[in-house]
């Protein structure tokens, strides 16, 4: 088997640069893949798509090896493998709690992911005589996820200003005007990066009788988070964002909304007593996880959260942020490629994630995502990222490019993302490219994949706004 050779052309990282991020902070499974080059050999696959899902930790990946032999059902088993089940899941709870900053009292849910969470949360808002006793105010960066939920309840919408600061000024503002119950902003944007000031705005919607939830599925895997300190009522966040595999989610949060809402599941385990035409349901989890939990999914989502508690805090951002500075001062050097935000007084190192939002004049951004896989063997993000109106917002409606990181990332994967578009940018594409099923692909791909991933790129189609 050949193996290409990379020799950057980037401009190359300063030595601080380097001793913060050279290497992987933590270990990840695929750390070493070998990705084929339409041109013939293999180079390390460069993922900067972790805002999409992240590799899983190494040690995740033991814990699962680990735990498999005594995965069985939960709760209603007397075997020897359900009980120690049932321990390893609902001690999960707690270990999510206790990395959250939980109050001992807040509910730990576990759901499918993000999405499901803060769909859960919607069933539950307070009801009175049949109707919502307040409206859900959210902002236009939002996800989809923290957009959808909120159209089927009464609610307003704010379009964000060009700074962080006038944009606190209007929620503020909209707040005023009285019959908020819930305030849901997103921790850091998957589009940008750019973080939020969360406690400074749970305290804004607490002093005007609402209550937040804040969407941490980007914020998590970069940033610890305390909801008791900062006084956010509910967090949400996706285990596959986080190193861990099975597509877990978790809603953390004040149980009185949860006890009194709408069962999010209605099925084995929500109830007290079912009845042929009646029920009583459950009160705190079991009221919402009915069926068969995905225990596998919330042991592994709770071992990614103490890998990542154990981190030393003050490495773990310069790692990150090295990283970022290196690629953002890279993109900025290059003719015709621009570095899109959403705030214009927002720090690229202080108050940003592992997220760089970016286009290449006069190509488009599929087309370039695509380039950068077939011929560079790095994988990122091209489109509108499940986030429609704040890519209309930034001028960007066909959509953009998003590369992101974390702690399995190195810095040669920025300065061969940096290599690759100033090639682009100087020779063109080396290879001809199509569109098939709506997205670009290298015309006449002859590579091989492994047998069972049968469907090779771009025959089966996907929806553009699907698993962001």
């Amino acid at each position: 088997m050949s193996t290409a050779t990379f020799t950057p052309t980037a401009a190359q990282p300063t030595s601080a640069q380097s001793n913060a991020a050279s290497r992987p902070l933590a270990a990840v499974t695929g750390a070493e893949l070998q990705a084929p080059l339409i041109q013939g050999g293999h180079v390390r696959y460069a993922n900067l798509d972790y805002g999409a899902s992240a590799p899983a930790l190494t040690v995740v990946s033991a814990h699962l090896n680990e735990i498999l032999p005594f995965y069985a059902s939960v709760h209603r088993g007397a075997g020897y493998a359900s009980q120690i089940s049932t321990s390893v899941y609902e001690n999960s709870r707690n270990i999510v709690r206790e990395f959250v900053g939980g109050r001992p009292d807040d509910s730990v849910i576990f759901t499918r992911n993000t999405t499901d969470s803060l769909n859960l949360l919607a069933g539950c808002l307070p009801v009175q005589d049949g109707e919502h006793t307040g409206e859900v105010l959210y902002l236009d960066i939002e996800h989809h996820a923290n957009l959808l939920p909120w159209q089927g309840v009464p609610h307003r919408s704010i379009v964000a200003a060009d700074t962080l600061a006038e944009t606190i000024a209007n929620v503020r503002a909209a707040l005023q005007q009285g019959g908020v119950s819930l305030l849901a902003v997103t921790g850091a944007s998957n589009v940008t990066g750019e973080i939020l000031p969360i406690a400074a705005l749970a305290t804004l919607a607490h002093q005007y009788g609402a209550r937040i939830v804040v969407d941490a599925a980007q914020l998590a895997p970069h940033r610890r988070i305390n909801i008791a300190a900062s006084d956010v009522d509910y967090l949400v966040f996706s285990g596959h964002k986080l190193y861990a595999p099975f597509g877990a989610g978790v809603l953390v949060g004040r149980p009185d909304w949860l006890d009194a809402g709408t069962p999010h599941l209605a099925g084995g385990g929500a109830v007290r007593e079912a009845r042929l035409d009646s029920v009583s349901w459950a009160t705190g989890p079991a009221r919402h996880e009915g069926g068969s939990p995905n225990v596998l999914g919330a042991a592994t989502l709770a071992r990614a959260t103490q890998v990542l508690a154990s981190l030393d805090q003050d490495a773990w951002h310069a790692h990150e942020a090295a990283i970022r500075s290196h690629l953002v001062e890279g993109l900025n050097r290059i003719d015709g490629v621009t570095v899109h935000q959403i705030f214009s007084d927002t720090d690229t190192e202080n108050d940003t994630i592992g997220v760089v939002n970016f286009s290449v004049q006069g190509f488009d951004a599929g087309l370039v995502a695509a380039y950068l896989a077939a011929e560079h063997g790095i994988g990122l993000r091209d489109g509108r990222f499940c986030a429609h109106p704040l890519l209309k917002r930034l001028g960007l409606p066909s959509g953009s490019l998003r590369a992101s990181f974390g702690v399995g990332s190195r810095l040669e994967d920025a300065t061969r993302l940096l290599a690759g578009i100033e090639e682009l940018k100087r020779t063109g594409l080396g290879w001809d490219y199509v569109v098939d099923a709506g997205r670009w692909v290298p015309a006449n791909d002859h590579r091989s994949y492994p047998e069972w991933a049968p469907n090779t790129p771009g025959t089966a189609g996907a929806a553009p706004c699907t698993i962001d």
